[in-house]
């Protein structure tokens, strides 16, 4: 097997990002990593208990922050799923616009092929309450789909996506 194909995916919670994902697993290994799973993790130890309210986002989004700032922690963190996956795509969520840069910078000068993918679901409100949240669709994204009919129609697009576009895409 060669290297992976790595997809950033991002949209609004709910959009149905984690559906796609499973829907595109139907189709080629995949492995599903976030650059918060860390920051999760330190939060917990600080009593956040993975609720997914406004004032629990905000939290997450702040440590996040901090994290960033402090030594790029998500960052690296997203290195090394990249560099330990053993699936044929990894798909890595990232919020906010400078942090999907620094993962397509990094593809591009270590040569893997990654495309941006933004997972739109007109239903569902988009949350604005915190800059993570709030930045998702300040990208230009090389795919978007547009979730909003039937888990069927929404297979077909994952189907499509991992067969036309994911798999197919040079390094950047």
């Amino acid at each position: 097997m060669g290297r992976p194909h790595i997809v950033v995916i991002n949209g609004s919670g709910g959009s149905g990002k984690d559906t796609f994902i499973k829907l595109c697993s139907k189709y080629v290994k995949v492995e599903n990593k976030s650059s918060i799973d860390l920051i999760k993790e330190a939060a917990t130890i600080v009593g956040w208990r993975g609720g997914k309210t406004e004032k629990d986002r905000l939290f997450l989004s702040n440590l996040k922050k901090l994290s960033i700032q402090y030594n790029d922690a998500p960052f690296n963190y997203c290195v090394k799923c990249i560099e330990s996956t053993k699936a044929e795509v990894l798909f890595l969520h990232i919020r906010e616009p400078e942090e999907i840069n620094k993962i397509v910078n990094y593809c591009a000068v270590e040569g893997y092929g990654c495309t941006t993918l933004l997972v739109v679901n007109l239903r569902v409100r988009h949350i604005k309450s915190n800059s993570s949240d709030g930045g998702v669709l300040n990208y230009e994204y090389h795919t978007i789909i547009i979730n909003d009919s039937t888990l069927l129609s929404l297979e077909l697009k994952a189907r499509d996506f991992i067969l036309n576009k994911a798999r197919r895409l040079p390094p950047l």
